[in-house]
């Protein structure tokens, strides 16, 4: 209202220089009554007294301007027929000018006062932010708007050269990247503490990304990004989205996103049973799988504590899911019949083995029991009950085995894609999903990096050239997803993860994430390569088959379909032997069905048991071994 009435008061002022006559008094107290009348109505429907109360931006001055010519406009109508053309004309074009600027004044003086007149007393930290684009500025404006927010915007970087010098907000663009360094220590000296670096370039690629991240390590100080774009529109705070960059940032090529709508049409209302759900991929299969609104959702595994603390995760999250979560092992074939006849289960997800390579080497009957005996446990009772599918994890280890694990993933492999006699029990469509190293597991070398590092080193590696293909879990398992909607029966998925990643590489990158100098604050040692261990793993056999997919990102192969009566044979000399437990029996029977396994140096010195034992010979290459017992694939 004061400034409705000043407008017009200091219009009739300037119109008259200031010398105001007196006989216009009246006709001057006449017009603030008008205006009062005429623009209160106006500014109260486009809610400007309202909006004086809160932030301000350029939007809000384009909406200013247009409700201040709609209150012009009926204030002149009034005029022009209540006191008619006495009225001098030229007091409306200053009133127009005065009133859009005391209401902007008003308006943007609030949102000072809000961003900057009411800090806070405690300290705040210095940041600089990398990214002069809207990121940068949304950024910026939200940390200005939130008293509460113990962060300091001192400048901001741009790799753009033609943003230097150039100011957002009010703050200078002060340099490149690429000159953090430099730029971050000559603020320091200059008594501007930098004590950290936000990334805000939420649409970089990640080639872009990992620029940014190798600019910010060189600064040595603390540095976090926000997210991408999308994730920006989802959410409606960006300074609560910044977070610490992550493994996945650093992955060397962008994550792969899944269609998720197949998958909610095939998951929706149907009963599910995973295996091994209480570790880190079965979980995770939890998570993503109760998004779609299953029927019902088995969560099967024999580690109590874990499945409970992932049960009260899900029902915390999703208070209408229909969990059950069910205690058992998948070596106990009448326990797996109980629980598959107890819930009707329509799809089976089956992440439940031991999977950590060394430990296996030492524990080989437990490895062949669990992996192997409990996969045919399962698939067994998933055909016999005619269930629609059997998606199994397994892992890159198992192209040309050189270890345990890998050879009983192999195993497994085979198992699945073996087509029972009985057609009724060959109505199941299994497949297979073979996974890299997942970014984060329990047992992956990422926590045990993390660990040596909290710990200040040494970081070890097992050799200088070891490299590994990386995936994260949320890709692994959309991956799982895919595979079960695409699968017709016998086809391994594997993703297409770009260029294998050194793991000296890895490892240097950990520790510049945690603001340290690789060996100089942490020193990284090279221990060996440990039994079984190869320096690179490979993604499909020579003798396998790539089938065409609609997805870019996703590769399937089809093998050689071994005979039933075969399989079923091997598999009862498998239990023969394991009930012997001998480790070096077991290791050659493996070898009859994965005969380009190629057992480690452990195992050629271990004494003889047996004489079948000493009779382990060097196995047949792996194309003579299914020209002889396998059926080939038809085209």
């Amino acid at each position: 209202m004061g400034a409705i009435a000043v407008s017009v008061a200091a219009a009739f002022q300037l119109r008259f220089e200031f010398s105001l006559p007196p006989d216009l008094n009246r006709m001057m107290w006449q017009g603030i009554l008008l205006a009062l009348l005429t623009k209160l109505p106006v500014f109260l429907a486009g809610r400007l007294l309202r909006n004086l109360r809160i932030a301000a931006d350029v939007a809000d001055l384009h909406r200013l301007l247009a409700w201040n010519a709609l209150g012009s406009a009926a204030f002149s109508l009034v005029v022009s027929f209540w006191i008619g053309p006495a009225f001098p004309r030229s007091v409306y074009l200053i009133d127009f000018l005065v009133c859009v600027m005391a209401t902007a004044v008003l308006r943007f003086a609030t949102s000072m006062r809000r961003q900057g007149w009411k800090r806070p007393k405690e300290r705040r930290k210095g940041i600089l932010v990398y990214g002069a684009g809207v990121a940068g500025a949304m950024l910026l404006r939200e940390i200005r708007g939130n008293p509460s927010l113990p962060y300091r915007v001192v400048g901001l970087l741009d790799d753009d050269v033609s943003k230097h010098g150039a100011h957002v907000l009010g703050l200078p663009v002060v340099g490149s990247g690429r000159d953090a360094a430099a730029i971050v220590a000559r603020l320091n000296r200059l008594t501007t503490k930098v004590e950290e670096i936000v990334i805000a370039i939420p649409s970089a690629t990640g080639k872009e990304r990992r620029q940014a991240v190798s600019h910010c390590q060189a600064a040595r100080i603390p540095f976090k990004t926000v997210p991408g774009l999308g994730d920006l529109l989802r959410q409606k705070v960006l300074v609560s989205q910044i977070r610490d960059v992550s493994l996945s940032d650093l992955l060397g090529r962008p994550p792969v996103r899944i269609d998720a709508e197949p998958i909610r049409s095939q998951l929706e209302g149907s009963r599910v049973l995973i295996t091994g759900a209480a570790g880190s991929i079965g979980s995770e299969l939890c998570r993503q799988i109760a998004q779609f609104h299953p029927g019902q959702l088995v969560a099967f595994d024999q580690a109590e504590s874990e499945l409970y603390r992932v049960e009260c995760e899900l029902r915390k999250k999703y208070p209408g899911l229909a969990l059950v979560p069910a205690i058992g092992d998948v070596r106990n074939a009448s326990r797996i019949a109980e629980v598959l006849d107890a819930y009707n289960i329509d799809s089976v997800f089956h992440a439940a083995a031991y999977k950590h390579v060394p430990m296996m080497e030492c524990h080989v009957l437990e490895a062949v029991e669990t992996n192997v005996l409990g996969t045919w446990n399962l698939i067994n009772a998933v055909r016999s009950r005619r269930i629609s599918r059997f998606v199994m994890i397994s892992s890159d280890k198992a192209v040309n085995p050189t270890n345990v694990m890998g050879a009983t993933k192999r195993a497994c492999e085979l198992i699945v894609a073996t087509p029972p006699p009985d057609s009724r029990r060959n109505e199941t469509k299994c497949v297979s999903v073979r996974f890299g190293n997942v970014l984060g597991s329990n047992g992956s070398v990422v926590p045990i990096f993390q660990e040596q590092i909290a710990a200040g080193g040494p970081v070890t590696v097992t050799h200088p050239d070891i490299q590994r293909f990386f995936m994260t879990t949320a890709e692994a398992v959309s991956l799982v997803l895919q595979a079960s909607r695409m699968g017709k029966g016998a086809e391994i998925f594997v993703l297409d993860m770009g260029e294998p990643v050194r793991i000296v590489d890895l490892a240097k990158n950990m520790i510049r994430l945690a603001g340290l100098v690789p060996y100089e604050d942490v020193d990284i040692s090279f221990v060996g390569l440990r039994p079984g261990e190869k320096l690179f793993e490979e993604i499909n056999c020579a003798y396998e088959q790539m089938l065409p997919t609609y997805h870019e990102k996703i590769r399937i192969f089809q093998q050689a379909q071994p005979d039933w009566a075969m399989i079923s044979s091997w598999i009862t000399r498998l239990r023969i032997v394991a009930g012997q437990r001998q480790e070096d029996a077991i290791v050659e029977h493996l070898q009859e069905i994965v005969p380009e396994y190629q057992p480690s140096s452990r195992f050629a010195s271990l004494p003889a048991q047996s004489p079948r034992a000493r009779s382990v010979s060097r196995p047949e290459p792996a194309e003579l071994f299914y020209e002889r017992g396998l059926q080939q694939p038809t085209s």
